[in-house]
């Protein structure tokens, strides 16, 4: 089948153009009003503007699709407000099965979170609620009997954290598959057409599963754990290397190590020492680390380090800088300027989350007092050359690119004084970082229409900015043109 998009303006141009689209690529681009072929379907865009469909470049694609199910305690000012959203609930549908909640941030509350606070608010029935960065988990009583017996305190931790969340998902992957369905839709609703799948565990038979069955609205670039990578290579699994059956639409990533914690835990490895006293964790060792990354570059997956505290983005650094093979830091939210350079330099993307910083910077400016100059250096980091891809790090933060565009053109939210505005990047660099192609002759068909120009939107157009239509492979994904 041939399309015609026609009457379509590209980003940062004034001419109207027609785009024809054939075998899922782009066939042609001519000035608009040409006879179009008579075999091909007319699609008329009417002046909107024609882009590269948008990718989110880390996400927890299955715990995302759990979030609406799950109770909203992101809003909680402190221990208390979160425990009485939990009484809420438990008291409007009670039951026996686990209450989850996610999107607490304790680190500007007062009072610590306690077992004796979900206790009182929900009595014996279990209660998880799953931090907002994901490295921590507050429980009660009934649910540490249940998942972690023996465990002192009321938090779990990074990996013991990680290995509960795990757990709490729907015991039938019918229930799981109709989620993810329903969050890959709202993503087309976007202009996404496709994603980089962190989600933990083992995601080669998850997508197969669910494009096997239909799931066929987003390519995915599943990555692999330590616990799982043997496992990769085994199957001759190679980052880029499509998987049978799915159109080319699964593919293998890379391999994420988690080498520190996060801010709002206070984990984050760090030169310079929370106001606790502490500098974080690192969960392996400088030769650990370098040895994981080789093992994976050496049978050709991509490295990737989730890193965020200075520290650990050096010893990150370090790591890639005796490999010499490329690779990815995810993350990379406070970084010493003299590392800066680094990156480029060694070859090392930049896989970084700008919604996080309007999320984080009243923690930052407390945690990181008189450092958060250096905390998510978004020009800093394009001005020395390194290459950028953004992502959501959804659930942590919503799965719409337009978010993280205009966090990182205009360093503000909701309002607020722009936050470090020094480290504004450009609306181009922002949509480079979005996405995979070019709207150009034998690229993709993978294409997202917009009604505004992102090129001259404010930070507030970007953030609402309207999708009319998505298509991917040349098939429309999204259709919100009539």
């Amino acid at each position: 089948m041939t399309l015609v998009l026609a009457g379509a303006r590209l980003p940062g141009s004034p001419a109207v153009v027609d785009v024809t689209v054939r075998d899922g690529l782009i066939a042609g681009i001519a000035p608009s009003g040409r006879p179009i072929p008579p075999d091909a379907e007319r699609i008329d865009l009417d002046g909107r503007w024609l882009l590269p469909g948008l990718w989110d470049q880390h996400v927890h694609f299955t715990q995302w699709a759990q979030t609406a199910r799950r109770l909203d305690v992101s809003h909680a000012a402190s221990a208390a407000e979160a425990a009485a959203l939990v009484r809420s609930r438990a008291e409007a549908d009670p039951g026996t099965d686990v209450l989850v909640g996610f999107g607490f941030h304790d680190a500007l509350w007062r009072a610590h979170p306690t077992r004796e606070l979900l206790d009182v608010a929900a009595g014996d029935r279990p209660v998880v609620l799953i931090a907002g960065d994901l490295h921590c988990s507050w429980l009660n009583t009934a649910a540490f009997e249940r998942f972690a017996p023996g465990a002192e305190g009321a938090l779990l931790r990074e990996d013991e954290s990680f290995a509960l969340t795990s757990r709490l998902t729907p015991s039938d992957a019918a229930t799981l598959d109709k989620w993810a369905a329903e969050a890959a839709e709202r993503a087309a609703e976007r202009g996404v057409v496709g994603i980089v799948e962190l989600e933990y565990g083992w995601n080669l038979d998850v997508w197969t599963r669910r494009m096997a069955s239909g799931a066929r609205s987003l390519r995915v670039e599943f990555g692999v754990y330590r616990d799982r990578i043997a496992d990769a290579v085994a199957l001759g699994l190679r980052t880029g290397g499509a998987v049978d059956g799915t159109d080319g639409l699964l593919t293998m990533g890379p391999f994420k190590v988690i080498s520190d914690g996060s801010l709002n835990t206070r984990t984050a490895l760090c030169r310079h020492p929370y106001p606790d006293g502490g500098h974080g964790v690192a969960n392996l060792t400088p030769a650990e680390l370098l040895a994981d990354l080789r093992f994976a570059a050496d049978n050709g997956i991509e490295p990737a380090v989730h890193a965020i505290g200075d520290e650990a983005n050096r010893l990150a650094l370090d790591a890639f800088e005796a490999l010499d093979a490329g690779g990815r830091i995810e993350h990379a939210q406070l970084i010493d300027p003299a590392d800066i350079p680094r990156f480029a330099a060694l070859r090392v993307v930049a896989s970084v989350q700008p919604e996080h910083a309007m999320d984080d910077r009243d923690v930052a400016d407390r945690l990181w007092a008189g450092r958060t100059g250096d905390a998510f250096p978004l020009a800093s980091l394009l001005a020395a050359g390194a290459r950028l891809a953004f992502g959501s790090d959804a659930p942590v933060a919503p799965l719409d690119p337009w978010a993280a565009i205009a966090s990182a053109v205009g360093r503000t939210r909701d309002g607020r004084e722009p936050w470090h505005p020094e480290q504004r990047i450009p609306a181009e660099a922002a949509l480079t970082a979005s996405t995979r192609s070019r709207v150009a002759v034998g690229e993709p068909a993978d294409l997202a229409v917009v009604e505004a120009d992102p090129l001259a939107a404010s930070p507030e157009e970007l953030r609402g900015m309207r999708v009319s239509a998505t298509m991917l492979q040349g098939r429309l994904t999204h259709d919100a043109l009539s």
